[in-house]
């Protein structure tokens, strides 16, 4: 059944390098937003995205992944204006809010896909691999691919080392941050920006439905662990890659296992017992109470 000889494989090796670099930014950033509460905005934002890439690809006509990824940063971030937008002029809850974006973006971008199907205009042009946005095709990663997750996740995790004090003291002290003069709209940018582009890379790996449980399952793992904010960080990107490597290789022993719904598995079995035996966890609680009784 577990064939160790895939490890040396030259594909495997690719499509595991891409899923590990991408999981490494993905639980770094993802711990920002849901530290900050915002972990639905990252849902919203990865469903919002698809429209983006199809709108890309009907200008352009092209599948270059630089293009779309460009398309879905540029969606993305017009629903998360659009979000902030209806917040502070409504009354609306922001979960209702969220749900309305993310239904009603995904649904054009399922419109528009459907369109440019049967339209003649696009019939010269490969419209393959778009599907594979909406579910993702991790098995499918090719050298180029890794080359742009790596250069995006380089970037998120750069930021994330220049600007770390400055981050930390937002998260946890938005109000403290802004008396002393901290720019906290640059700083709610730089996050932003981080969290869009990978979430644009990422959803040709595991698409714009599952691109959130990359975001925010490892960073709930990590926090199971520790109330350290740098070791939270390291936590999660480690468990992110643990997840993206050992997904990865299931997919390619298990006959009709998709690489990229394996990878959010496993990195669920890993919240799933970083819930139960954490420090922070269930059992750890039970603990601490009968202690203190």
């Amino acid at each position: 059944m577990f064939d160790l000889s895939i490890l040396s494989q030259y594909s495997f090796l690719v499509v595991a390098l891409g899923t590990m670099i991408l999981a490494i930014g993905a639980g770094a950033v993802g711990t920002i937003t849901v530290l900050k509460g915002q972990s639905l905005i990252g849902d919203a934002i990865g469903h919002s995205s698809f429209p983006g890439v199809v709108l890309a690809f009907m200008i352009f006509m092209s599948r270059d992944s630089i293009l779309l990824l460009l398309g879905a940063v540029s969606m993305g971030a017009l629903a998360y204006l659009l979000i902030n937008l209806i917040d502070l002029r409504s009354k609306l809850d922001l979960d209702a809010i969220l749900a309305v974006i993310l239904s009603s973006f995904f649904g054009l971008g399922l419109l528009l896909k459907s369109y440019i199907q049967g339209n003649e205009k696009f019939a010269g042009a490969s419209q393959s691999s778009l599907q594979n946005y909406i579910f993702g095709q991790a098995a499918f990663t090719m050298k180029k691919d890794v080359y742009l997750i790596m250069a995006v996740a380089l970037v998120a995790l750069v930021i994330l080392v220049l600007f770390f004090k400055e981050i930390k003291l937002y998260i946890f002290d938005e109000t403290y941050a802004r008396s002393i003069g901290l720019n906290t709209s640059f700083i709610n940018f730089l996050i932003l920006f981080m969290t869009m582009t990978i979430i644009g890379v990422g959803l040709s790996v595991v698409g714009s439905i599952l691109i959130s449980s990359l975001l925010i399952v490892p960073a709930i793992s990590a926090l199971c662990w520790s109330n350290d904010f740098k070791k939270v960080l390291i936590l999660a990107g480690l468990t992110g890659a643990i997840g993206a490597l050992v997904g990865t290789y299931l997919s390619q022993v298990l006959d009709g296992f998709s690489t990229g719904a394996s990878i959010i598995l496993v990195i669920s079995f890993l919240a799933f017992v970083s819930m139960i035996f954490g420090p922070k966890g269930l059992i750890g609680n039970l603990i601490r109470r009968r202690r203190y009784k």
